[in-house]
């Protein structure tokens, strides 16, 4: 990816940072996360990763819907003379994680357990 492409993707996610939540769509509701930006090089499509802690399939449906209206204010806000196509994407690695980090504790308290039964001489 060119440094140009690397701008623009930050460019945009910062604008949508502050975009979206200004948006009075129900379903866009709680803490929206742009997690990644993806742009094509000819800069007609932008790819936009979201994750929430609300229902982040209800979210991607009403930034679906506001896609009009945020290209525009993208377009105020970076400048550009093209603003691609934003498309929205629910992205779930932030929850994944959290499960995961959560079944690495579970598998850790296990070991530390069996480890003690194994000092206090309990298991032969």
């Amino acid at each position: 990816m060119s440094n140009r492409n690397e701008q623009i993707n930050g460019e945009i996610m910062r604008a949508l940072s502050s975009i979206i939540p200004t948006l009075k769509d129900p379903r866009v509701t709680g803490v929206v996360s742009i997690t990644r930006v993806d742009t094509t090089r000819d800069l007609s499509y932008s790819k936009i990763y979201i994750s929430s802690l609300a229902d982040t399939v209800e979210v991607v449906k009403g930034l679906k819907s506001a896609a009009g209206l945020l290209r525009r204010e993208v377009a105020h806000t970076v400048g550009l003379r093209h603003v691609p196509q934003l498309l929205f994407v629910a992205d779930d690695s932030i929850k994944e994680g959290s499960r995961i980090l959560s079944l690495l504790n579970t598998v850790t308290y296990s070991d530390e357990a069996t480890k003690k039964d194994d000092v206090d001489g309990e298991r032969p």
